[in-house]
C-alpha cells in the first residue's frame, strides 16, 4: 500500500490532502483507506527522509504545490534528487527510487480529463529537490503554479479526485526508461510518457549532466533497478553527449534516441 503526504502549511498539498481524507478513516495519525493511507505532516515534504523511521509502506506519495518563476500554469509530477548539492531537501549527490509506471497513470489520467484544466500545461519535471533517502519509489504531484492556483480549493479537489482515480483502478506495467538531456521541463519526454509505451524513471536534465561522473551514474543506475531502456534527448545533450554514452556502454540499457 502506498502513503500519500502533504505538509500541513502547503496550501495545494494540504487542500488535497484534506478532500482525500473526508472518506478515510482517522487513525491515530494515519488516515486510512481502501487503496492508500494518507498524512498530514508538520514539516516540509522535501525534507521528509525520515519518513520510514515511523511508516512502512511499499511507496510515498507527495502532494503539493508548484512554483515557478515564468508564471505558466502547470499540473506536474516529476521524481525526487539532487545531481549537486542539496539545495532543497534530500542528500547532495543522491537520487530516490523513482515510480515510473504511477507517474505515467497518472499523467495519462491529467490527460484524459485535460477539458477540466484547460489553462494548464501536462507536464513532468526533470527529477529535482529532497526527499532523497526513502528506500521505497518516491514521486511528488504538484498543482502551480501561484498562490491563487494553491488556495482553488475546487481545482485541488479536482486534481485530487484524479489522484484517487488512478490508485482505486490496476496500475499497468510498462518498460522503464532513464532519461538523460532536455530542459527541466522535458517535452520529448513528456510526450513519450503519455503518447509512448515507456514509463520514465529518473529524469537528467541537460543542465545536470555535467556533474554525472562514474560514481553518480552507477548510483543512479542501481535506484532505477526495474529500467531495460536509456531516452537520450539527442539534440538535448550539449557537450556532455560522449561522456553519458560512455557510461551507457557499461550497461545493458538498449538505448532510445529522441
Amino acid at each position: 500500500m502506498e502513503l500519500l503526504i502533504a505538509y500541513r502549511d502547503d496550501p495545494a498539498g494540504y487542500n488535497m490532502a484534506n478532500f482525500l481524507s473526508q472518506k478515510m478513516t482517522l487513525d491515530g495519525d494515519i488516515f486510512r483507506g481502501k487503496y492508500y493511507d494518507l498524512i498530514i505532516i508538520s514539516t516540509p515534504t522535501i525534507s521528509a527522509d525520515w519518513l520510514e523511521e515511523k511508516y512502512d509502506y511499499d511507496g510515498f506519495v507527495f502532494l503539493s504545490k508548484h512554483a515557478a518563476e515564468s508564471g505558466v500554469l502547470a499540473l506536474t509530477c516529476h521524481s525526487t534528487g539532487n545531481f549537486s548539492e542539496a539545495k532543497f531537501g534530500g542528500n547532495e549527490r543522491q537520487v530516490a527510487i523513482p515510480h515510473p509506471d504511477l507517474q505515467k497513470a497518472y499523467l495519462q489520467t491529467l490527460q484524459n480529463h485535460q477539458s477540466e484544466f484547460l489553462e494548464f500545461q501536462i507536464t513532468i519535471e526533470a527529477t529535482h529537490h529532497g526527499p532523497t533517502a526513502l528506500t521505497k519509489p518516491t514521486i511528488f504531484i504538484e498543482i502551480g503554479t501561484t498562490e491563487k492556483q494553491w488556495t482553488d480549493v475546487s481545482l485541488c479537489h479536482s486534481v485530487a479526485k484524479l489522484v484517487d482515480r488512478v490508485f482505486s483502478n490496476n496500475i499497468s506495467k510498462n518498460p522503464v526508461a532513464i532519461c538523460f538531456g532536455g530542459t527541466h521541463y522535458p517535452s520529448k519526454f513528456t510526450h513519450e510518457l503519455l503518447e509512448g509505451r515507456y514509463s520514465l524513471g529518473t529524469v537528467i536534465p541537460k543542465h545536470a549532466l555535467g556533474d554525472i561522473d562514474e560514481e553518480l551514474f552507477s548510483h543512479i543506475i542501481k535506484q532505477n533497478s526495474t529500467a531495460k531502456f536509456a531516452l537520450l534527448d539527442w539534440r538535448g545533450l550539449g557537450s556532455n553527449k560522449q561522456k553519458i554514452l560512455n557510461f551507457l556502454d557499461s550497461t545493458s540499457l538498449e538505448i532510445i534516441k529522441l
